[in-house]
């Protein structure tokens, strides 16, 4: 029996991965397992969205996960063997000094999770392969949970369980949580990854227009392989094989020299949309494909999954050092919503794809997870009458500028860390000291460099991006969650609302 666990992690993809990382630089005591015997080498999802490469740049990891991918790869159409066009659906979407990533990565899944677990060794922790969670039981106080290991069970006890084991998830099932939603039994597709001759590796090949339905070919950046996906038409029960898909290029390219050589991972997929009716169970919580399974198009669910992890864990560290118990419920009230919207999109757009076109859907800062919001919801605060360019639950723009030795410097990289961020906009130069606030980090925002000095740290708006990207002007404070959304905002005068509302968080 193990008793001094925080957290048990059930799954250990790009949900339970993001958790235990975020965990760890908490100082949590937590365990991730995962059932499988070996870490997982096929695509799946292949595109990670703006919002979680802001996560992967607050974990310092970005350089590797951009190194491995690859933006703005362009869609080619095919009739048969003739191309009938090229069309980057992002075309436009530049980084700016706001949003430093614009648009979609594409990039394996396995090399998000690989980068992901090399960050969780670095911390000294690591995901135990070949542990099965087979039965949970719990109480007010803490929850017990058995693991099957190769050698016997072993009885776990923690205060909280997390169940990231995907869209057949043990744990929803064992719990009986209502998966509401529908099962497309006629919206079937042949996946997997294959390597092959007689493609470049410059585009994302398409041919829409077969009788039979459609089939992609996307080159997966940082390996030798493709992603293949091809519709199944009704009435079609063949298994996924190396040959089946060699077939499928022959009649669907009409004939094109393309040859299939490997398929390291093949599947069947079938479109299910679904959302759990609760995410949270007693001291048990879901998150990623165990609480939302998606269509495939739009690159959402893994996108969601990663989200749904960044903002439980710190709500889960700060329950873990004394917040109230009712932080938690917070979890569900952002993120069932947000599932729900990122539901209907990924549905719509694979309707698109599938050729029941319900109008075109607009690529706007929801589909690339950068305007989701929490706005009017509990943990959303506004204190007095303030005209500014974000909101409380906006996500908080970045913003290059200097700091006080007059050294470049991103707003990004003062927010990175597990802590809040706390800053004030450009206050008269003889205005009050910022005061020093425990788990905070205060941020002095200046035009121009300060002749003495200050106790917070100091951020030259040199070039006018934040002024253009939050406004203010007047000693605006503006309180940024852990996870990069906007929390509170206020005045001078409002600080004791401020101290009030940090107070919940920080167990006083």
């Amino acid at each position: 029996m193990t008793d001094n666990l925080q957290v048990l992690i059930s799954g250990a993809g790009p949900t339970g991965l993001t958790l235990a990382c975020d965990l760890a630089r908490r100082g949590i005591q937590f365990r991730i397992v995962d059932k499988a015997p070996a870490y997982f080498i096929g695509s799946k999802g292949k595109a990670l969205q703006p919002r979680s490469l802001e996560v992967m740049d607050d974990f310092g990891i970005i350089d590797q996960i951009l190194h491995n991918g690859k933006f703005h790869l362009p869609f080619r159409g095919y009739d048969g063997s003739k191309v009938v066009g090229e069309t980057d659906p992002h075309d436009g979407r530049q980084p700016t000094a706001s949003t430093p990533y614009a648009s979609p990565l594409i990039t394996p899944q396995w090399r998000v999770e690989e980068a992901l677990r090399g960050l969780l060794e670095r911390s000294g922790r690591k995901v135990e392969l070949a542990t099965e969670l087979v039965a949970i039981e719990q109480d007010q106080n803490e929850v017990s949970a058995t693991l099957r290991h190769e050698n016997g069970d072993e009885r776990v006890r923690c205060q909280y369980l997390v169940a990231a084991d995907g869209g057949k998830s043990f744990v929803r099932k064992f719990l009986q949580v209502p998966f509401e939603g529908e099962a497309w039994k006629d919206e079937r597709m042949y996946v997997g990854d294959v390597r092959l001759r007689g493609l470049d590796r410059d585009a994302w090949h398409s041919w829409p227009n077969h009788p039979d339905g459609w089939l992609a070919l996307c080159p997966l950046p940082s390996t030798e392989e493709f992603q293949f996906q091809a519709q199944v038409p009704p009435g079609d029960d063949r298994e996924p094989s190396l040959e089946l898909y060699r077939q499928l290029v022959r009649e669907r390219t009409g004939g094109m020299d393309i040859e299939l050589t490997d398929a390291p991972w093949l599947s069947l997929y079938r479109v299910n949309i679904r959302m759990v009716a609760r995410y949270r169970i007693g001291r048990v919580f879901l998150g990623g494909d165990a609480a939302h399974v998606h269509s495939p198009a739009g690159g959402q669910g893994m996108n969601t999954g990663i989200q749904d992890a960044y903002n439980l864990s710190w709500k889960l560290g700060s329950a873990l050092k004394g917040a109230p118990d009712a932080l938690l419920d917070t979890y569900e009230e952002e993120r069932r919503p947000v599932a729900a919207n990122v539901l209907g999109l990924s549905t719509k757009l694979y309707k698109q794809i599938t050729g029941d076109d319900e109008g075109k859907i607009r690529r706007d800062a929801v589909t690339l997870q950068l305007g989701i919001t929490y706005k009017a919801m509990s943990l959303s605060k506004t204190a007095g009458d303030l005209t500014l360019k974000v909101s409380s639950g906006d996500r908080a723009p970045d913003a290059p500028g200097l700091n006080g030795a007059g050294e470049a410097i991103r707003l990004f990289h003062l927010f990175r860390g597990p802590h809040f961020t706390l800053l004030r906009l450009f206050a008269s130069e003889d205005g009050m000291t910022m005061t020093e606030r425990r788990g905070v980090k205060c941020v002095d925002v200046r035009p121009t460099p300060l002749e003495k000095s200050c106790a917070a740290q100091t951020y030259v708006d040199a070039f006018g991006h934040l002024a253009a990207a939050y406004g203010g002007g007047g000693g605006e404070y503006v309180l940024v969650r852990p996870d990069g959304y906007v929390a509170w905002v206020g005045l001078e005068k409002h600080l004791p609302d401020l101290d009030q509302y940090l107070g919940y968080f920080m167990g006083r």
